[in-house]
């Protein structure tokens, strides 16, 4: 009996799995942002400049740098997989951008009177979400720890002095802001210096 001709046998190829996408540490980028725009606002918060005509500067600032660019950081971080990262970014993006939006928009429309106690409020509640990343951020090298540890005291004073109508509190908070920007800046320094240098080149801690 004949037999039909076998088909030749097909070798089975497996797709090669896509290479995995690496995507640069935003956290650099969102620190300095933080730190940038921090520092611009403490400057008047802590009396330095007391023409507060001059405040208007931290707007753009507030709006585009320390809330587009940190905001965006703050998406790359769930990318990455970092919780923290993410979380915090994404949030104190959205401070600044609620931030420039309520000097620009709310603040003129309020009493005079009492328009102290709603800038207070607004600085509680993000003291108060300040306080548990600080918590969080212990298990983080000290220079993370550093910036939220300030942080947390600048939010505090900041929320102090305007519900008690107090400006040397306000001016406290402003100094303790300044600290903040820095110790922000430096662990923005280091992280973009360690890894475009591929090695240890400043401490974190």
């Amino acid at each position: 009996m004949s037999h039909a001709p076998a088909a030749p046998a097909v070798p089975v190829t497996t797709p090669a799995a896509p290479a995995a996408v690496t995507v640069a540490n935003p956290g650099p980028l969102g620190l300095a942002a933080f730190a940038l725009t921090t520092f611009v606002l403490s400057v008047f918060n802590s009396g330095l400049v007391s023409n507060t005509a001059l405040s208007a500067v931290v707007l753009p600032l507030a709006l585009f740098y320390g809330g587009l660019a940190q905001f965006a950081a703050g998406l790359f971080e769930f990318r990455r997989g970092n919780t923290f990262g993410a979380t915090a970014f994404v949030s104190y993006g959205a401070f600044w951008m609620a931030f420039a939006g309520y000097v620009k928009f709310v603040v003129p429309g309020l009493p005079k009177e009492d328009a102290h106690l709603a800038t207070g409020l607004f600085l509680i509640a993000w003291f108060v979400f300040t306080l548990y990343m600080t918590v969080a951020a212990l298990k983080l090298d000290l220079a993370h720890r550093a910036v939220f540890v300030t942080l947390t005291l600048t939010f505090l004073f900041l929320a102090l002095g305007d519900l008690a109508q107090n400006v040397t509190l306000g001016h406290v908070g402003g100094w303790l802001g300044l600290v903040c920007a820095v110790c922000a800046w430096y662990t923005s320094f280091a992280t973009v210096t360690n890894e475009t240098w591929g090695r240890k080149v400043l401490p974190l801690g």
